[in-house]
């Protein structure tokens, strides 16, 4: 896995694991920008595909960090954060 230099600075702003990452990468849903990049991040389901692996219990103890995404460009990770909703909050 290829990791930026940006992309260390946020992961040490927003600590995402890399267990999370790992599963955004092979589980996640995936959108690809007009510009190349691809975020990738959870939806349900991708959670119900991650459950069905991973099982529930584990799933739902690690639930508050399902909020995650990832932006690669190709097969690089370009940033990691956590997603808001409209009003700012998680």
């Amino acid at each position: 896995m290829n990791i930026t230099h940006q992309e260390k600075i946020q992961h040490k702003q927003r600590p995402i694991p890399p267990l999370i990452i790992k599963w955004l990468r092979r589980f996640g849903c995936r959108i690809t920008g007009m510009n190349g990049t691809t975020v990738i991040y959870f939806d349900k389901n991708s959670k119900r595909t991650l459950c069905e692996e991973a099982g529930h219990i584990v799933v739902r103890r690690l639930d508050d960090m399902m909020d995650a995404y990832v932006v690669m460009s190709k097969e690089r990770i370009i940033a990691v954060g956590h997603r808001f909703g409209p009003s700012g909050q998680r």
